[in-house]
């Protein structure tokens, strides 16, 4: 008896269909349908600023690339920097209220929410090396609970960390010797305005973004700053008088992505964001160590058409260790504040300061001794 031709429809579409279902396993990931998720990244300085264009030169092209290799997400990816969404005093906030899911976290401004972050503001003088610095405090702000809670606790998680190359002077006034910055009115970011007090200048509270207006209506006469962000700045058109000081390189910050946001992303995905943070924050360091020098150079080459031109003045290792030797005990105070607040500030102390002597650097004043 020969089989229906209703039953050999069923049957060859059955065949059909567990064809079907075989080819599409046997498919790679990646020719598969991706789920599209929406993320939003940002930070309150311009990509001019090299750690904030390494966002989308880095960061965004490696997580990127670690998910077209998954096959199963890709991000839509909406970014906003110079200030777009938050200012610079807002970082924090901006990010754990969700204003962006992803943003980098200026710590220097963010002294009250994230006091044992300032830790390397208290310590100049520490290192000149910005590779460093990042080794020790991506491990630090990982394994040390108290400084992880800053960023857990105020609803962030942290992805990599941001550190500066070394910090300098820049004025409008020529520099002989330590005693000409006597009286001066000098911009600096937060807390680094304590730096001053050897040379008795007295500190400006302001920014990268703030600088050039600062000085150019009289309200500073010249800032402590960094030559990668002076550079792009455009600072030195009216602060032309650079003092290389050497105060050494302090943590930033970092990027950071909303906690909410980031529990409700897929495994994979987390794991893309934490790779490319690292990946990130290693390229920044690099980046750091040989952009200084050459930023200098560049703003000797383009300033020499200004008048006036652009002039560097090093200070002797004398007149640097009268800096060094004159600065109040600024980890003593810092530490006693905090413990005074229930925070492990002395314990954290020797833990950074021994984190650098185990890779084989002697920091040039020894805070916690």
């Amino acid at each position: 008896m020969k089989p229906s031709h209703n039953r050999i429809t069923r049957r060859l579409a059955g065949v059909t269909l567990g064809l079907t279902a075989s080819a599409l396993a046997a498919l790679p990931l990646a020719a598969q349908a991706e789920e599209t998720i929406r993320l939003t990244v940002g930070s309150s300085h311009p990509t001019t600023i090299p750690w904030v264009g390494m966002i989308p030169g880095v960061f965004i092209p490696e997580v990127n690339r670690i998910l077209a290799e998954d096959g199963r997400y890709k991000i839509a990816w909406t970014e906003a920097y110079a200030g777009q969404l938050y200012g610079a005093n807002a970082t924090l906030t901006s990010v754990r209220d969700g204003i962006a899911d992803i943003g980098w976290v200026f710590s220097y401004l963010e002294g009250s929410r994230m006091p044992l972050s300032q830790i390397s503001a208290y310590t100049p003088f520490t290192t000149g090396d910005p590779e460093l610095m990042l080794d020790v405090m991506n491990d630090l702000v990982r394994s040390e609970p108290a400084l992880a809670n800053e960023w857990e606790g105020n609803g962030v998680v942290f992805l990599g960390a941001t550190a500066s190359d070394t910090y300098d002077l820049y004025t409008n006034f020529p520099v002989d010797s330590l005693d000409d910055f006597n009286g001066r009115r000098i911009s600096a970011p937060g807390v680094l305005g304590v730096w001053l007090n050897p040379v008795e200048a007295t500190p400006v509270d302001g920014t990268l973004a703030s600088y050039y207006t600062d000085i150019q209506t009289g309200v500073s006469e010249g800032v402590v700053s960094l030559a990668t962000g002076i550079l792009p700045a455009r600072v030195y058109e009216v602060a032309p008088y650079i003092t290389k000081v050497n105060m050494g390189v302090v943590f930033s910050g970092g990027i950071g992505i909303n906690q909410d946001r980031y529990n409700s992303l897929p495994e994979v995905v987390q794991d893309a964001l934490m790779q490319a943070g690292s990946l990130y924050s290693t390229a920044h360091g690099q980046d750091l160590a040989k952009r200084y020098q050459s930023a200098i150079e560049e703003m000797l080459l383009i300033g020499a058409r200004q008048n006036p031109p652009v002039q560097v003045f090093e200070l002797s290792d004398a007149q640097r260790q009268a800096w060094i030797d004159a600065m109040p005990d600024l980890a003593d105070q810092w530490v006693e504040r905090n413990e005074a607040r229930g925070l492990p500030a002395k314990e954290l102390l020797s833990t950074y300061m021994n984190a650098m002597r185990e890779r084989g650097f002697e920091p040039e004043r020894a805070w916690d001794r």
